[in-house]
Protein backbone atom coordinates (compact mmCIF):
# COMPACT_ATOMS: atom_id res chain seq x y z
CA UNK A 1 0.00 0.00 0.00
CA UNK A 2 1.23 3.65 -1.06
CA UNK A 3 1.32 6.68 1.03
CA UNK A 4 -1.69 7.82 -1.05
CA UNK A 5 -3.71 4.78 -0.14
CA UNK A 6 -2.68 5.19 3.88
CA UNK A 7 -3.15 8.75 3.87
CA UNK A 8 -6.76 7.96 2.80
CA UNK A 9 -6.99 5.31 5.69
CA UNK A 10 -6.08 8.10 8.34
CA UNK A 11 -9.02 10.54 6.85
CA UNK A 12 -11.36 7.38 7.22
CA UNK A 13 -10.31 6.97 10.65
CA UNK A 14 -10.45 10.26 11.66
CA UNK A 15 -14.40 10.51 10.00
CA UNK A 16 -15.11 7.42 12.16
CA UNK A 17 -13.53 9.20 15.26
CA UNK A 18 -15.26 12.30 14.80
CA UNK A 19 -18.79 10.64 14.04
CA UNK A 20 -18.21 8.44 17.39
CA UNK A 21 -16.99 11.52 19.70
CA UNK A 22 -18.88 14.64 18.87
CA UNK A 23 -22.49 13.36 20.11
CA UNK A 24 -20.70 13.30 23.48
CA UNK A 25 -19.41 16.74 23.32
CA UNK A 26 -20.46 19.32 25.84
CA UNK A 27 -23.31 17.00 27.04
CA UNK A 28 -23.94 16.13 30.32
CA UNK A 29 -21.42 12.89 29.67
CA UNK A 30 -19.76 11.60 32.88
CA UNK A 31 -16.11 10.63 33.28
CA UNK A 32 -14.27 8.09 35.09
CA UNK A 33 -10.94 8.89 37.25
CA UNK A 34 -8.22 6.50 35.73
CA UNK A 35 -5.92 7.53 38.47
CA UNK A 36 -8.03 7.32 41.87
CA UNK A 37 -5.95 8.33 44.43
CA UNK A 38 -3.52 10.57 42.86
CA UNK A 39 -3.61 13.49 40.24
CA UNK A 40 -7.32 13.65 38.57
CA UNK A 41 -6.65 11.16 34.55
CA UNK A 42 -10.73 11.38 33.39
CA UNK A 43 -11.71 8.62 30.66
CA UNK A 44 -15.34 8.98 29.13
CA UNK A 45 -17.60 6.55 26.98
CA UNK A 46 -16.46 8.65 24.40
CA UNK A 47 -13.01 7.92 24.60
CA UNK A 48 -13.53 3.86 24.72
CA UNK A 49 -16.19 4.49 22.03
CA UNK A 50 -13.84 6.28 19.87
CA UNK A 51 -10.68 4.17 19.98
CA UNK A 52 -12.61 0.75 20.06
CA UNK A 53 -14.54 1.78 16.50
CA UNK A 54 -10.75 3.05 14.97
CA UNK A 55 -9.54 -0.51 15.75
CA UNK A 56 -11.82 -2.17 14.56
CA UNK A 57 -11.64 -0.85 11.52
CA UNK A 58 -7.80 -1.15 11.58
CA UNK A 59 -7.80 -4.54 12.44
CA UNK A 60 -10.84 -5.39 9.37
CA UNK A 61 -8.03 -3.38 6.88
CA UNK A 62 -4.71 -4.45 8.19
CA UNK A 63 -4.81 -7.72 10.39
CA UNK A 64 -1.43 -7.76 10.03
CA UNK A 65 -0.67 -4.40 11.28
CA UNK A 66 -0.27 -3.31 15.20
CA UNK A 67 -1.54 -1.06 17.41
CA UNK A 68 -0.80 0.86 20.29
CA UNK A 69 -3.64 2.94 21.86
CA UNK A 70 -4.86 4.64 25.18
CA UNK A 71 -7.55 3.12 25.88
CA UNK A 72 -6.98 -0.55 24.99
CA UNK A 73 -3.38 -1.22 25.17
CA UNK A 74 -1.19 -2.54 22.62
CA UNK A 75 -1.89 -5.51 20.37
CA UNK A 76 1.47 -6.57 17.86
CA UNK A 77 3.61 -3.59 19.06
CA UNK A 78 6.74 -5.29 17.93
CA UNK A 79 5.19 -5.57 13.93
CA UNK A 80 6.26 -3.46 10.72
CA UNK A 81 3.17 -1.17 10.68
CA UNK A 82 2.14 0.01 14.47
CA UNK A 83 -0.90 2.41 14.48
CA UNK A 84 -0.84 4.79 17.33
CA UNK A 85 -4.14 6.08 18.86
CA UNK A 86 -5.37 8.46 20.85
CA UNK A 87 -9.08 9.14 20.86
CA UNK A 88 -9.75 11.79 23.00
CA UNK A 89 -6.17 14.04 23.50
CA UNK A 90 -7.32 16.19 26.07
CA UNK A 91 -10.02 14.85 27.86
CA UNK A 92 -10.01 17.14 30.61
CA UNK A 93 -10.80 19.76 28.14
CA UNK A 94 -13.01 17.39 26.42
CA UNK A 95 -15.01 17.25 29.74
CA UNK A 96 -14.78 21.15 30.75
CA UNK A 97 -16.23 21.99 27.29
CA UNK A 98 -13.82 23.33 25.20
CA UNK A 99 -12.33 22.60 22.09
CA UNK A 100 -8.85 22.04 22.76
CA UNK A 101 -8.97 18.26 22.74
CA UNK A 102 -8.11 16.43 19.60
CA UNK A 103 -8.13 13.03 18.10
CA UNK A 104 -4.16 11.89 17.61
CA UNK A 105 -3.68 9.17 14.60
CA UNK A 106 0.03 7.81 14.06
CA UNK A 107 1.35 5.42 12.21
CA UNK A 108 4.80 3.85 13.33
CA UNK A 109 7.19 2.22 10.30
CA UNK A 110 9.95 -0.25 12.07
CA UNK A 111 9.14 2.40 15.07
CA UNK A 112 10.07 5.63 13.63
CA UNK A 113 6.97 7.99 13.03
CA UNK A 114 5.96 8.08 9.32
CA UNK A 115 2.30 9.71 9.46
CA UNK A 116 0.12 11.87 11.74
CA UNK A 117 -3.10 13.39 12.05
CA UNK A 118 -4.54 16.04 14.69
CA UNK A 119 -7.89 16.22 13.93
CA UNK A 120 -10.52 18.17 15.91
CA UNK A 121 -13.95 17.96 14.78
CA UNK A 122 -15.93 20.12 16.61
CA UNK A 123 -13.58 23.16 14.79
CA UNK A 124 -13.52 20.89 11.59
CA UNK A 125 -9.95 21.07 11.57
CA UNK A 126 -7.36 18.82 10.26
CA UNK A 127 -3.50 18.84 11.09
CA UNK A 128 -1.41 16.16 9.04
CA UNK A 129 2.61 15.08 8.82
CA UNK A 130 4.85 12.90 6.70
CA UNK A 131 7.72 14.31 8.48
CA UNK A 132 8.57 16.16 4.89
CA UNK A 133 5.89 18.19 4.89
CA UNK A 134 2.78 19.04 6.72
CA UNK A 135 -0.50 20.86 6.45
CA UNK A 136 -3.57 21.74 7.75
CA UNK A 137 -7.64 22.05 6.56
CA UNK A 138 -10.17 23.47 7.95
CA UNK A 139 -12.52 26.56 7.43
CA UNK A 140 -11.38 29.73 6.38
CA UNK A 141 -12.62 33.38 6.59
CA UNK A 142 -15.51 32.53 4.49
CA UNK A 143 -16.17 29.24 6.52
CA UNK A 144 -15.69 27.44 3.64
CA UNK A 145 -12.86 24.85 4.14
CA UNK A 146 -9.56 25.65 2.74
CA UNK A 147 -6.20 23.84 2.97
CA UNK A 148 -2.80 24.99 3.69
CA UNK A 149 0.98 24.23 4.28
CA UNK A 150 2.15 24.47 7.58
CA UNK A 151 5.54 25.99 8.23
CA UNK A 152 7.31 26.84 12.02
CA UNK A 153 8.14 30.34 12.36
CA UNK A 154 11.59 31.49 13.10
CA UNK A 155 12.07 32.94 16.62
CA UNK A 156 16.02 32.28 18.02
CA UNK A 157 15.48 33.41 21.48
CA UNK A 158 13.70 32.73 24.38
CA UNK A 159 13.12 36.42 24.92
CA UNK A 160 10.54 36.52 21.91
CA UNK A 161 9.48 33.08 22.54
CA UNK A 162 5.63 31.85 23.01
CA UNK A 163 5.84 28.97 25.45
CA UNK A 164 3.15 26.19 26.23
CA UNK A 165 2.40 23.43 28.68
CA UNK A 166 -0.37 21.22 29.64
CA UNK A 167 0.30 22.10 33.10
CA UNK A 168 2.87 22.66 35.71
CA UNK A 169 0.67 20.82 38.21
CA UNK A 170 1.92 17.71 36.12
CA UNK A 171 5.26 17.78 36.91
CA UNK A 172 7.42 16.46 39.89
CA UNK A 173 9.08 19.14 41.63
CA UNK A 174 12.51 18.68 40.51
CA UNK A 175 11.40 18.96 36.72
CA UNK A 176 9.03 21.89 37.68
CA UNK A 177 12.43 23.71 38.58
CA UNK A 178 13.78 22.84 34.98
CA UNK A 179 10.85 23.95 33.01
CA UNK A 180 10.59 27.26 34.89
CA UNK A 181 14.00 28.09 33.74
CA UNK A 182 12.70 28.25 30.66
CA UNK A 183 9.95 30.11 31.47
CA UNK A 184 11.67 32.39 32.70
CA UNK A 185 13.50 33.62 30.10
CA UNK A 186 10.62 33.65 27.71
CA UNK A 187 7.61 36.62 26.62
CA UNK A 188 4.95 34.78 26.93
CA UNK A 189 3.53 31.37 28.59
CA UNK A 190 0.34 29.95 28.30
CA UNK A 191 -1.00 27.07 30.00
CA UNK A 192 -3.71 23.80 28.78
CA UNK A 193 -4.21 23.26 24.92
CA UNK A 194 -2.69 19.70 24.83
CA UNK A 195 -2.09 18.20 21.83
CA UNK A 196 -3.38 21.52 20.38
CA UNK A 197 -0.17 23.24 21.55
CA UNK A 198 2.11 21.16 19.40
CA UNK A 199 -0.90 21.88 16.17
CA UNK A 200 -0.34 25.65 16.69
CA UNK A 201 3.46 25.36 17.00
CA UNK A 202 3.50 23.41 13.50
CA UNK A 203 1.53 26.53 12.36
CA UNK A 204 3.93 29.05 13.23
CA UNK A 205 1.85 30.79 16.35
CA UNK A 206 3.82 29.09 19.10
CA UNK A 207 7.35 28.99 19.41
CA UNK A 208 8.32 25.98 22.31
CA UNK A 209 5.87 23.05 23.73
CA UNK A 210 7.25 21.51 26.69
CA UNK A 211 5.39 18.55 28.46
CA UNK A 212 6.98 15.91 31.18
CA UNK A 213 5.63 12.28 31.50
CA UNK A 214 3.88 11.69 28.08
CA UNK A 215 3.31 8.35 26.41
CA UNK A 216 4.19 7.17 22.92
CA UNK A 217 0.44 7.80 22.04
CA UNK A 218 0.15 11.42 23.26
CA UNK A 219 3.47 12.11 21.11
CA UNK A 220 4.38 9.75 18.28
CA UNK A 221 1.39 11.01 16.30
CA UNK A 222 2.21 14.42 16.72
CA UNK A 223 6.29 14.29 15.41
CA UNK A 224 5.78 13.78 11.89
CA UNK A 225 3.40 17.26 11.71
CA UNK A 226 6.30 18.79 13.67
CA UNK A 227 8.88 17.74 11.80
CA UNK A 228 7.07 18.19 8.49
CA UNK A 229 6.39 21.71 8.92
CA UNK A 230 10.08 22.30 9.74
CA UNK A 231 10.58 22.09 13.88
CA UNK A 232 11.89 19.65 15.97
CA UNK A 233 10.58 17.52 18.74
CA UNK A 234 12.92 15.54 21.15
CA UNK A 235 13.34 14.38 24.66
CA UNK A 236 14.85 16.67 27.35
CA UNK A 237 17.98 14.78 27.02
CA UNK A 238 17.94 15.66 23.16
CA UNK A 239 16.92 12.17 22.16
CA UNK A 240 13.99 10.34 20.87
CA UNK A 241 10.38 11.64 21.66
CA UNK A 242 8.93 8.84 20.30
CA UNK A 243 8.57 6.45 23.56
CA UNK A 244 7.31 9.38 25.38
CA UNK A 245 8.50 10.82 28.47
CA UNK A 246 9.56 13.99 28.92
CA UNK A 247 9.39 16.26 25.28
CA UNK A 248 10.04 19.38 24.20
CA UNK A 249 9.15 20.86 20.78
CA UNK A 250 10.28 24.11 19.09
CA UNK A 251 9.99 25.62 15.48
CA UNK A 252 13.43 27.01 15.68
CA UNK A 253 16.53 24.90 15.93
CA UNK A 254 18.56 27.46 17.70
CA UNK A 255 15.81 28.06 20.26
CA UNK A 256 15.82 24.42 20.70
CA UNK A 257 19.13 23.79 21.74
CA UNK A 258 18.78 27.18 24.35
CA UNK A 259 15.76 25.14 25.82
CA UNK A 260 17.20 21.90 26.12
CA UNK A 261 20.38 23.25 27.88
CA UNK A 262 18.25 24.52 30.65
CA UNK A 263 16.27 21.71 31.19
CA UNK A 264 19.26 19.78 31.69
CA UNK A 265 21.06 22.71 33.85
Amino acid sequence: MTAVDFAAFVETLASIAGETILPFFRTSLGAEDKNVGGMFDPVTEADHAAEAAMRRRIQETFPQHGIIGEEFGSLRPEADFVWVLDPIDGTKAFIAGLPTWGTLIGLLHQGKPTYGMMVQPFTQERFVGDGVGASWRGPGHDHKITERKLRVRPCPSLAKATLMTTSPLLYTPEKRIAFERVEGKVRLSRYGCDCYAFAMLAAGHVDCVIEAGVHTYDIAPLMPIIEGAGGIVTSWDGGSAVQGGDVVACGDKALHEEVLALLQG
